[in-house]
Order: C-alpha cells, then structure tokens, then sequence
C-alpha cells in the first residue's frame, strides 16, 4: 500500500482550483503538480499551492509521473486527457460527464481495465451526505421528482444543461432504483447560449417508478432540491444544505396526522469526501463508489434525452411552419 498518493490537477479554472486545494489538505495525497491550458492561471495556482505548474498535460505526466490525477478539463477534452492518463499507468479521476460520447466511455473502461487503474467519475452529489444518508434507507420509491436551478453562467459554455446538471440527478436517480429503463420522454430550450439551458425529462422504469427531473441555468433562484414519494412516507432531500425531510401520515385521535422528522448526521464537504474515496481507492487497490460503468449509463440517459429534445425541437417547428 502507497503511504501517500502523489497525485496532480489537469484543468485549474473554478473546479479544478478546488480539486488541487483539496489534494494539499486531505490523508494520503501529495499534490505534485497543476496543469492549465492558460498559463497565467496555471502559474497562479501553482504558485498558491506551492507545486510546479504546467501548460502542457502531455509534459506534466512525462515528467512529474504522477500516481493519480484529477481531469477537470472541458468535457470536448476528457476523452483526449483521460485515455493519455490511463495509457501511462495513471489513475484517473475524469469529471462529469466522463466523456461527451458513449463509445469513448467504453474505450476508458477497457484501457482502465487492461492496465487494472482506478477510473472514478466526479459525481460529487453522490457523496453529498443528505444523498448518502437517503440512499442507505430508500425501500421502492414511487415517484422521484428533481429541481435542479440556477443563474446563466458563461463558464460552462461545450455543454448544455443537461450534461451540466441534469446529469447529477440521473445519476442519484439510477443508483436508487432497481430497474431498468422502460422510456423516456424530454423537452428543453435554448434561451442564452447555443445548447439547451432549460430542460424536462421522465423517465419511466419497468418496475413502475417514475422519476422526473427539471433543470434550468438561467433561473433568477437557485434550488438543488429532489422529493422520493415512497407508498407510506415523502423524503425531501436539500442538497444545499444536506438536510432530509421525512413526512408521514400516521393515526392520531381526530384521524390522519401528519409527522415530520428530521434526521441527525454528520455533513461534510462532499467535494473533500469525493477526493478522499479516490485516493484511498488508490491506495487500496478498490473499486470506487461511482466508476466508470456508472458514469457511462448516466451519460447514455443524457444522450437519449438530448435525442428526445432534439425530435421535440424538430416536431415543433414542423407544427409551426
């Protein structure tokens, strides 16, 4: 077992910044190195945390020979940085979504697998402690319903809002039901940039639950908020302040009373817990929480969805025309 993962950060814009801080504080990790495209921004981050910085990935894993690297790169460029990673023996944790096409995820996976690497994909509301806490205790739900909003931001600009927020609750959505997938069914608009920034989708699964996801990066408020309705009780997940609301209705003296608890847990920062898992994945040799084949079926959620607002987009202006 390695006493200490020496580990760097490819991509140091908003959350690669945050990857590379976390590096230098958690057990187990030695940050060695950042790399960024600008080299403004990479010498400042590299200066900050007190490592050397790169503008070239490809030099970086040359020369540094990191155990592990985070790649929080824009996601056109993750297959690229990922798969060059994984071919040099290099343990690879890829932000969301793992890459912007199926095939290329399955390529990851067989690299990953031959070589015998950690592959992780960041989702991080996984590790959100409300999510962790509602997922050891979900039964059957009956029907999921996700709000997932916020202001327009010129930062994520390769993507639309479906691989840029959608995405989390798919993924939440698929790690607690035990089914597959019957249909789906989405709509969504362009409003500020050139992909879609508001979009709806259902998902229906063979076993009968229903899950339906809104998300919207051009709302005036932010809301991260998911409602599991289960056949005696309503789970309210906040994953803002990763609280969790249980309502039920139990017999009372004049008939239904409704109660509400609020259940006691820890919280921690789920950014930290996430990158935590990775380098102890590394050191032990493990299979992380959300691999490679996780990220992969919610990527192939997202690509049926955006084929769906495709064709609503298409009937629309034909019925229009």
């Amino acid at each position: 077992m390695q006493l200490s993962v020496r580990v760097g950060v490819i991509g140091v814009g908003h959350l690669g910044y945050h990857h590379a801080r976390i590096y230098s504080e958690i057990l187990g990790a030695t940050l060695v190195g950042v790399v960024d495209s600008n080299e403004d921004r990479a010498q400042y981050v590299g200066d900050t945390m007190g490592v050397p910085h790169f503008s070239d990935f490809v030099q970086f894993l040359d020369t540094v020979r990191p155990h592990a690297v985070s790649v929080a790169v824009p996601t056109s460029l993750h297959y690229q940085v990922a798969s060059e990673a994984l071919k040099r023996g290099i343990h690879v944790l890829v932000e969301k979504p793992v890459t912007t096409k199926v095939e290329e995820a399955e390529t990851l996976l067989k690299i990953a697998a031959e070589r015998d690497l950690v592959l992780q994909v960041g989702h991080v509301e996984r590790f959100n402690s409300a999510v962790q806490y509602v997922r050891s205790m979900i039964d059957s739900p009956l029907l999921i319903q996700s709000r997932r909003m916020g202001p327009f931001s010129p930062r994520i600009s390769d993507v639309g809002v479906v691989l840029d927020l959608m995405i989390h609750d798919i993924d939440i959505i698929l790690s607690m039901v035990n089914s597959d997938i019957d249909r789906i069914s989405a709509t969504g608009s362009v409003v500020r940039s050139d992909h879609e920034d508001i979009a709806c989708a259902q998902i229906t699964f063979k076993n009968g639950t229903i899950a339906h996801v809104v998300v919207s990066r051009v709302s005036e408020k932010r809301i991260r908020q998911m409602d599991i309705m289960e056949r005696e009780r309503y789970i309210v997940v906040d994953f803002e302040s990763q609280d969790v609301s249980i309502n039920r209705c139990i017999k009372g003296g004049s008939g239904l009373v409704e109660v509400v608890e609020h259940p006691v847990y820890p919280k921690k920062e789920p950014l930290k817990m996430e990158l935590q898992h990775f380098v102890d994945c590394v050191k032990e040799g493990k299979e992380p929480l959300v691999g490679i084949r996780d990220g992969k079926r919610a990527l192939e959620v997202c690509v049926k969805v955006l084929r769906q607002i495709e064709q609503d987009a298409v009937g629309i202006k034909a019925h229009t025309a």
